[in-house]
């Protein structure tokens, strides 16, 4: 990112995604989702530009600086260098002034875990020509006083800790088969939800935690007497003029594992990305549905603010379904 581009990347509410082919248009979901993880974050990114020198910008987004030096509003203290390409004339990047750089340097070591311009400076030298680094520390803790994401477990892993409580709630009845279920697994293992954040991984793209590259996995494929229905939402308002039908093929089928094993809902994707990962579709009191799972990418609706709030957002209006087994053939029904 350019020195502009971080600034409206670590501000609030702002997104130059305007496009239909993406999700992300509000400007909050990096700093949610960071800070969500832990109570401090710095930014490292790189990028050369058609002047013949390269910058490279640090930012930091610190709850712990601002809660204890008392600010009011949000200050994201940020320092600019730009480089020649050749490696050579390292040199402060100004917006402002001097005076000014050097307060948001000061701050910035103060409360980073970098105590000198030295070391900020080593965190560029894994980036490349160009990049992002995001460094987030002092980590939330659980209940236990422990931290919440286990990296001791698996060592090709990121896993949030199960504290003692939810450990006493473990099923017993095949528990095994519960426990190692993806429908369970993705809400503890970074991995496997890495595995099926998107529908279709995009070409030239790799996610790679902790030296391994995650494989993708596709849910439908796990499906047994799989079916492809053809779902037809309408979209607007009914006293709009301009109510639209669309068709959207999903895929329907019942767990492997079914039907010892009580897994169901759906996986509703949004322009590829997993935004509602086995979205129950009907009461828990029912057995329709058992072992019932669908795969579906949504791509008619529009993000609410959140976008695992897709489904609520009130510029559509689209009737929720209820997913059934019916006489031996899928039916969809109000």
């Amino acid at each position: 990112m350019s020195p502009d581009d971080i600034r409206m990347c670590m501000s609030l509410g702002y997104s130059q995604k305007n496009s239909n082919t993406t999700i992300g248009q509000y400007g909050n979901g990096f700093k949610t989702s960071v800070m969500r993880l832990g109570a401090d974050v710095i930014v490292f990114t790189r990028q050369p530009n058609n002047k013949g020198f390269v910058t490279q910008s640090a930012g930091l987004l610190s709850y712990t600086f601002l809660i204890k030096t008392g600010h009011e509003d949000i200050v994201v203290p940020m320092v600019d260098f730009k480089l020649r390409l050749d490696g050579t004339e390292l040199s402060a990047n100004l917006r402002t002034n001097m005076d000014d750089w050097i307060s948001n340097l000061g701050t910035i070591l103060r409360w980073s875990p970098f105590s000198s311009e030295h070391e900020l400076l080593k965190q560029f030298d894994d980036i490349g020509k160009h990049g992002t680094k995001v460094v987030v520390y002092n980590l939330w803790l659980n209940n236990d006083e422990n931290l919440e994401l286990d990296f001791d477990t698996d060592e090709r892993d990121i896993q949030l800790r199960v504290g003692t409580e939810e450990k006493s709630k473990q099923p017993k009845l095949n528990a095994l088969l519960v426990k190692e279920h993806i429908s369970n697994q993705y809400q503890i293992s970074l991995r496997v939800y890495s595995s099926i954040l998107y529908l279709h991984m995009p070409e030239n793209f790799r996610i790679i935690l902790r030296g391994k590259t995650v494989q993708h996995h596709s849910i439908a494929v796990d499906l047994k007497h799989t079916q492809y229905i053809a779902y037809k939402p309408q979209i607007g308002s009914g006293k709009d003029s301009n109510v639209k039908d669309v068709t959207v093929i999903t895929t329907i089928g019942f767990t492997k594992e079914a039907p010892f094993v009580n897994v169901h809902g759906f996986n509703v994707y949004h322009k590829n990305r997993l935004i509602m990962p086995f979205w129950k579709v009907f009461h828990d009191n029912s057995s329709r549905g058992w072992g019932v799972v669908g795969v579906m990418e949504a791509n008619f609706m529009e993000p609410a603010h959140d976008v695992h709030d897709v489904f609520s957002c009130t510029l559509h209006s689209c009737t929720l379904h209820y997913i059934t087994y019916v006489s031996r053939k899928w039916c969809i029904i109000t």
